[in-house]
C-alpha cells in the first residue's frame, strides 16, 4: 500500500499545491486570530532591582531531545515538499545551524505516496547537522498505520531520510475539518500514536497547529508513552482561517476562525500534568511573536518555545540576514527579561514568578 502509484503521486502533487498555498497564504493575508489572543498579554514579570547577577553570566543554553542548543528556540514545522518550499528550508536550516537551535520540517505526508519528493526534507539535514531536527507527520496518517494502510516501516523511512531526532505527529482536527481536501477520520489514532512510540526508534511529539492540547488530551497521549507536547495555542496563526481562505468561502469563519484553547491557557493545562507525569517536556508554540513572550511561556513551564509565521516572515521577506537578526533578538530579549528576573539559567526562567496585570 505504502508504494508509489499513479494515484498516490496524483495525491503527491495535490499535497504540494496544497503546501504552495500554505505559504503564499501565510506571506500575503492577514491569518491571525481575530479576537481571541494567546493570553500572554495579560500576565507580568515581576521585577527584580537588585538580580545580584552579572549579565555575561547568563547562560542561555539547553538541551533538547539530547542536544545542546544556544538557546530554547525552534523554528517550527513550516514547509518542505515544493520548489519554493526547498529553498525555504535551505534558508531556515543554514540559520538553525549557525545560531544552534531547533528546526522541524512541514509534513512529510508526501514521502510515503511518492519518493521522489524526499530531496526538500533531505536538504534540511544536510545543512543542519547538528541541530536537533523534527520529522512531521499528520494523525490522519497516523490511524491508517492501524488499518494496516501503512506501514511501521514507512515511518521509520521518514525519520532515517532526514534523520530526525524527533517525529512530530500533527493532531489538527480543525484544520482537516476546514480544509478542502481533508480527511476527517480520526478513528484509531491513539492507537496509532502508542504503535509509534513502542515501535519507532525517536521520540514522539504530539502537536496542535493552533487550537491547543488540553490536559484531557495530554493525559492520553502521555498514558501511552509519549513524553514531549507541543501545545500549540490559539491566539497566533488561525490554520482554519488558512483553509477557509482556500476554500475561497468565508462562511462559517465567524465561527470557526478563532476556534481553540489560548496559548496560555493550554501550556497552564498541561504543565499541571507534571506531577503525574515527570519526564514530560513541553514546547510552547502559537502565537508567540518575540523573545518576551517566549520567556513568558518558559516561565509558565515551557522547555523550548517555538514560532514559525514570525521566522518565516523574516526570512522570506528579508533573507537570511533578516532572519537571523529577528532571531538575535528573541535571544536577547530572553536574556534581558533572565537578567531582570534575576535568573541565571533556562532551568531558573521556569521557576521565575509571574503575576496577573
Amino acid at each position: 500500500m505504502s508504494k508509489s502509484t499513479p494515484k498516490n503521486k496524483e495525491s503527491s502533487r495535490s499535497s504540494a499545491r496544497r503546501k504552495r498555498d500554505h505559504v503564499d497564504i501565510v506571506l500575503s493575508k492577514d491569518v491571525a486570530f481575530c479576537e481571541k489572543t494567546t493570553g500572554f498579554e495579560n500576565i507580568d514579570f515581576i521585577h527584580n532591582a537588585l538580580p545580584e547577577i552579572d549579565y555575561k553570566e547568563i547562560d542561555n543554553t539547553t538541551v533538547f531531545l539530547d542536544k545542546k542548543i544556544q538557546a530554547p528556540l525552534l523554528i517550527s514545522c513550516m514547509t518542505g515538499g515544493f520548489t519554493r518550499g526547498e529553498s525555504i528550508n535551505r534558508l531556515l536550516a543554514s540559520v538553525c545551524e549557525e545560531l544552534s537551535i531547533a528546526m522541524g520540517v512541514g509534513s512529510q505526508r508526501q514521502m510515503l505516496d511518492d519518493a521522489a519528493r524526499d530531496k526538500s526534507f533531505r536538504v534540511v539535514r544536510e545543512i543542519a547537522s547538528n541541530v536537533p531536527l523534527l520529522g512531521n507527520i499528520g494523525a490522519v496518517e497516523v490511524a491508517r498505520l492501524t488499518k494496516d494502510e501503512y506501514r511501521i516501516d514507512d515511518f521509520h523511512r521518514l525519520v532515517d531520510a532526514i534523520r530526525a531526532d524527533a517525529l512530530v505527529v500533527h493532531c489538527n482536527p480543525l484544520q482537516e475539518l476546514m480544509q478542502p481536501e481533508g480527511n476527517t477520520n480520526f478513528r484509531g489514532v491513539l492507537d496509532g500514536i502508542a504503535l509509534l512510540v513502542e515501535q519507532l526508534h525517536c521520540p514522539i511529539i504530539i502537536k496542535e497547529v493552533g487550537a491547543g492540547i488540553s490536559d484531557d488530551v495530554a493525559r492520553r497521549v502521555l498514558s501511552v508513552g509519549v513524553k514531549h507536547i507541543d501545545i500549540a495555542g490559539a491566539g497566533g496563526t488561525s490554520w482554519s482561517g488558512i483553509e477557509i481562505i482556500r476554500r475561497k468561502n468565508k462562511t462559517g469563519s465567524t465561527t470557526y476562525w478563532d476556534w481553540g484553547i489560548p496559548t496560555r491557557e493550554s501550556l497552564q493545562m498541561v504543565n499541571a500534568l507534571r506531577p503525574e507525569y515527570p519526564a514530560l517536556q513541553i514546547i510552547a508554540s502559537g502565537g508567540i511573536n518575540d523573545g518576551v513572550a517566549a520567556a513568558k511561556a518558559i516561565a509558565l513551564g515551557a522547555d523550548v518555545v517555538g514560532a514559525a509565521r514570525v521566522f518565516l516572515e523574516a526570512g522570506v521577506r528579508g533573507g537570511k540576514r533578516s532572519l537571523k537578526k529577528t532571531i538575535h533578538s528573541w535571544i536577547e530579549d530572553i536574556k534581558r527579561v533572565m537578567f531582570l528576573t534575576g535568573v541565571r539559567s533556562v532551568s531558573e526562567l521556569q521557576r521565575v514568578p509571574i503575576k496577573d496585570r
